[in-house]
C-alpha cells in the first residue's frame, strides 16, 4: 500500500502575493511579504506600470494603495509635439507612443531650426531637439521654441523680455518655467521639458548634463563658448570646492537604490581625486535621523588620505531603518557646516564654491519643508559674492531615485545656472558607471593616465576605456616582431628598443590603437632608440645580450584623437604627473619617485595580449634591501656568464617575479615594450618598460605565474628621463605639443 504524508508549511507573512499578482506583469519585493515591504512592478522597455508603480505592505493583508484588477503594463507615450507654431507636424495623432515618428515642416517664409524628424523613445522623450519655425524678425534673441507637451506665454524676444512655460494635462515641468532674453542674444537657463510620471533621464543624458558642470569644476579648462547655456562652474587655483552629499535611506527607498547611490558616490569621489582640484566632503545618509559618514570640518586642517573617507562610505550599511524622511534636517546640517566654515575662514569664504548633491524620492514627512533652509544657504553664499557672478558659487543637484517621486517638492530645491540640475533616475540605472562616464570626456585632453575604474571584463571597448594608453607595435622588417607600447602623448608611443633591428625603417612599423571606430592602424613617421642602447656592449664581459637603456620612442605621422578609449599615460618627471600626484608648489623628480617607488616591495602592473584586448599582470618590484636577492637570479639566465649580477642588471632596471610573499605574474615574449605602471587614484603612471627576463615561460601573451627562479627586468623610466625629455619635451619644433618636464 502506497502511503504518502502530505505536509503543508504556512509561510509567515503580513500580506498576500495573490492580492497583487497580475497576469503578465512581473514585480519585485524589497522584504518579501513582510510589513513595510515595497512591491515594485517591472515592465518591459517601452512600457510602464498602470495605474500604480508600487504598493507598500501595511500588514493584515492590506496593501497601500489597494490593488486594482486593471493593473497592467501600458505603452509609453511621449508629450504632444503638435504645439509647434508656424509649421506642420506629420502625422497628426491624438497620442504618440514609443517608436512613433514625426516629421516637421514650416510655413512659407519660415526656416526650420532643430530636428526635422523625431522618434518617441522608450524613456518617454522625443529624440533630437525641439523643432522651431523662425524668421528674421529683428529681435535680439531667436525664437526659443515650445517643447512638446508645453504651453508658452510670451512672443516678443527683445532684451529683458520673458517667456514662461507650463505643461498641459498631468505632465510635470522639469526645469525653470521662465527664460529671459539677454543682451548677448542668448536666453537664460536651458529649455525646460514636460515629463510624464514614468519619464526618466537616461544614463547618457545624466553624464552629459551633470558632467558638463562637474567637468568644469575639476579642471582649469574653459568652455568652448561663453553663452549662458555653456557656462560651467569652476574653481580658481586658489579656490576651494566644498561638496555636500546626502543619500536617502528611508523605507520608501529600496535597498537596491541605496546601494546604487552609494556606489555612485564612491565612483565620483575616486574620479574627482584624479583631477587637480581636491574637494572637501560632507556625506550623510538620512531617514528621520542623520547618519554622518564624512564630516567636512575634518578637511579644514591636515586632510587625511582619501582612502580613509572612501572606506567610511563603503562600509556604511543601512541596518534597521526608520520610516520617516527628514530633508529639513539634511539641509540644516549642511547650512550649519557652511556657517562654521564661514566663521573659520572669514574673508576666504568667498573663494569657496559649494555643490550639494542629493539622492532622494522627496517624500519628506518630518521636519517640514527644507525650502526655507535652502533659501538661507543661498543667501549665505550669495551675500559674499559679486552680483554678476554670485549664482556660479552654489549648485544643488537633485537625483530623484525611487519609485514614487515627489517632483514638485524636489524641483523647488534644485538650484544653479546653466545646465540641468534635476534628474529623474530610472530604478535600474547603473549610477556608478554613469558617474564614471561623467568624467572621462574629450574636453579633458590634458589629463594623462585618466581611465575607467569599474570592472571591465565584458568587451574590447570596455578594455580600451580601462587601459586607453595601450598600443600594439608591429615591425615587419627582416626579423618581424610584435611588441606592446604605451601612448605617452598624442603623437608618441613608448616601447622597448629591442623591438627593432638594424635595417628596420619607419615604413616597416605600424602602431595599432583604435582611437575611433574603424580607425586602428597608424603610420609611423620615425622611431628613435636610446643613444646608449647597445645589445652587444658587454659580450666581452660574459653578457651575450645586454639590455640597458632598452627604450625607444615612436613618432606617429598623425596625432591620436584623445578620448575615453585613447589617452596618454603619465610618465615620470613631467608637470602632468605632478598634477596627477597632487604635488603642490614646485615639485621634483625625486618627490615623484618617493611617492611611486617608496616601498621595499612596490605593487605594479603590466599588460599582456589576451581576449578581449589585454589582461593585467600583477607583480611586485623588489626595491631597497630586497633588490639584490631579486637580481641575483639573473645569473641563472641563458647567455649570462658572470658572477656579478650588476654587470647585466644595472641600476637602471626594476626587478619583479618570484614566489616570496606573493607569486608574481611573469612576462611573455610578446609583452616586451609594454608599460609597467602604478595606478594612483584613477591616474595611471608609467614607471617602467618591460625589457627582458631570465626564463622564456611563454611567448604569445597570457597570464602565467612566476617560478622560483624566473625574474623580469624592466627599464626604470626615472633613469632615462634625459632621453625622454630630449624628444617629448623639445619645444624647439612646431610638429607636436611638447610635454612639460620638471627642472630637476
Amino acid at each position: 500500500m502506497d502511503v504518502r504524508l502530505e505536509i503543508r508549511v504556512e509561510v509567515e507573512c503580513d500580506c498576500r502575493e495573490a492580492d497583487v499578482r497580475i497576469s503578465g506583469v512581473d514585480f519585485i519585493l524589497s522584504k518579501g511579504l513582510k510589513r513595510g515591504s515595497m512591491l515594485v512592478f517591472n515592465c518591459s522597455e517601452g512600457y510602464y506600470p498602470y495605474p500604480y508603480f508600487s504598493h507598500i505592505c501595511q500588514g493584515d493583508d492590506n496593501w497601500d494603495p489597494a490593488p486594482k484588477k486593471n493593473q497592467k503594463c501600458k505603452r509609453v507615450q511621449c508629450p504632444d509635439p503638435t504645439v509647434m507654431q508656424n509649421g506642420n507636424v506629420d502625422p497628426y495623432e491624438e497620442k504618440y507612443f514609443v517608436t512613433n515618428q514625426t516629421k516637421y515642416t514650416c510655413y512659407s517664409g519660415y526656416k526650420l531650426k532643430g530636428s526635422s524628424t523625431r522618434t518617441c523613445l522608450p524613456n518617454g522623450k522625443w529624440s533630437g531637439s525641439t523643432p522651431i519655425c523662425t524668421r528674421n524678425s529683428g529681435d535680439t534673441c531667436s525664437d526659443p521654441g515650445i517643447p512638446p507637451g508645453s504651453i508658452r506665454s510670451g512672443n516678443i524676444f527683445g532684451i529683458g523680455d520673458k517667456v514662461k512655460y507650463t505643461c498641459s494635462g498631468d505632465l510635470i515641468l522639469v526645469g525653470k518655467n521662465e527664460r529671459v532674453c539677454q543682451e548677448n542674444g542668448q536666453w537664460t537657463g536651458k529649455e525646460p521639458a514636460c515629463y510624464y510620471k514614468y519619464t526618466f533621464d537616461t544614463a547618457l543624458e545624466i553624464s552629459e548634463e551633470f558632467g558638463s558642470a562637474i567637468k568644469g569644476t575639476l579642471t582649469d579648462l574653459k568652455p568652448a563658448t561663453d553663452t549662458q547655456e555653456g557656462r560651467m562652474i569652476r574653481v580658481s587655483k586658489n579656490g576651494t570646492l566644498d561638496i555636500y552629499i546626502g543619500v536617502d535611506i528611508s523605507e520608501s527607498i529600496d535597498n537596491e537604490y541605496f546601494l546604487r547611490a552609494r556606489d555612485a558616490i564612491l565612483t565620483l569621489m575616486r574620479k574627482i581625486s584624479s583631477f587637480t582640484v581636491s574637494p572637501n566632503y560632507e556625506i550623510v545618509f538620512f531617514s528621520s535621523e542623520i547618519y554622518e559618514v564624512v564630516n567636512i570640518l575634518d578637511f579644514l586642517g591636515n586632510k587625511p588620505p582619501l582612502a580613509t573617507f572612501l572606506e567610511k562610505v563603503e562600509k556604511f550599511e543601512i541596518g534597521d531603518r526608520n520610516t520617516g524622511t527628514n530633508l529639513y534636517e539634511v539641509f540644516k546640517r549642511f547650512e550649519e557646516r557652511m556657517a562654521f566654515i564661514q566663521e573659520r575662514t572669514k574673508e576666504r569664504f568667498k573663494e569657496h564654491r559649494h555643490v550639494i548633491i542629493l539622492f532622494t524620492d522627496g517624500a519628506y514627512n518630518m521636519g517640514g519643508s527644507p525650502a526655507p533652509t535652502v533659501a538661507r544657504i543661498k543667501e549665505r553664499v550669495y551675500s559674499v559674492q559679486e552680483e554678476k557672478t554670485k549664482e556660479e558659487y552654489l549648485d544643488i543637484y537633485i537625483f530623484a531615485i525611487g519609485v514614487e517621486i515627489s517632483d514638485d517638492d524636489l524641483q523647488a530645491l534644485a538650484l544653479g545656472t546653466g545646465g540641468q540640475h534635476y534628474f529623474r533616475v530610472k530604478h535600474d540605472t547603473k549610477l556608478n558607471q554613469t558617474f564614471d562616464d561623467i568624467i572621462d570626456e574629450r574636453d579633458v585632453v590634458g589629463l594623462c593616465g585618466l581611465h575607467k575604474g569599474y570592472d571591465t571584463t565584458a568587451d574590447k571597448e570596455s578594455k580600451r576605456k580601462r587601459y586607453p594608453w595601450v598600443v600594439f607595435v608591429i615591425v615587419q622588417g627582416a626579423e618581424p616582431k610584435k611588441c606592446i607600447g604605451s601612448l605617452v602623448s598624442p603623437k608618441f608611443v613608448l616601447t622597448a628598443a629591442h623591438c627593432f633591428q638594424f635595417g628596420d625603417l619607419p615604413e616597416h612599423v605600424t602602431v595599432e590603437i583604435e582611437d575611433r571606430p574603424g580607425n586602428i592602424v597608424k603610420k609611423v613617421k620615425t622611431f628613435i632608440l636610446h643613444p646608449d642602447y647597445n645589445v652587444k656592449a658587454k659580450r666581452n664581459q660574459g653578457v651575450n645580450e645586454f639590455y640597458d637603456f632598452d627604450v625607444a620612442l615612436i613618432q606617429l605621422e598623425d596625432a591620436i584623437d584623445i578620448s575615453a578609449v585613447a589617452r596618454a599615460i603619465c610618465i615620470p618627471c613631467t608637470q602632468e604627473t605632478s598634477d596627477a600626484l597632487k604635488l603642490v608648489g614646485v615639485s621634483t623628480c625625486a618627490q615623484q619617485e618617493q611617492v611611486l617607488l617608496n616601498k621595499q616591495r612596490e605593487r605594479l602592473s603590466f599588460l599582456t595580449r589576451m581576449d578581449p584586448l589585454v589582461q593585467e599582470k600583477d607583480v611586485f618590484a623588489k626595491l631597497g634591501d630586497n633588490r639584490n636577492t631579486c637580481i641575483n637570479k639573473a645569473l641563472k639566465a641563458e647567455g649570462i656568464n658572470v658572477k656579478d649580477p650588476t654587470i647585466a642588471v644595472t641600476k637602471n632596471f626594476l626587478c619583479t617575479g618570484g614566489l616570496t610573499d606573493h607569486r608574481d605574474h611573469i612576462a611573455c615574449t610578446g609583452d616586451s615594450g609594454g608599460a609597467v605602471f602604478k595606478t594612483y587614484e584613477y591616474r595611471a603612471i608609467q614607471v617602467g618598460v618591460v625589457s627582458w627576463g631570465t626564463k622564456q615561460i611563454c611567448s604569445s601573451g597570457g597570464l602565467y605565474e612566476s617560478t622560483e627562479d624566473s625574474r623580469d627586468f624592466h627599464i626604470n623610466l626615472f633613469r632615462v628621463v634625459p632621453f625622454l625629455k630630449s624628444i617629448l619635451g623639445n619645444d624647439d619644433q612646431d610638429d607636436y605639443a611638447p610635454l612639460t618636464f620638471l627642472k630637476e
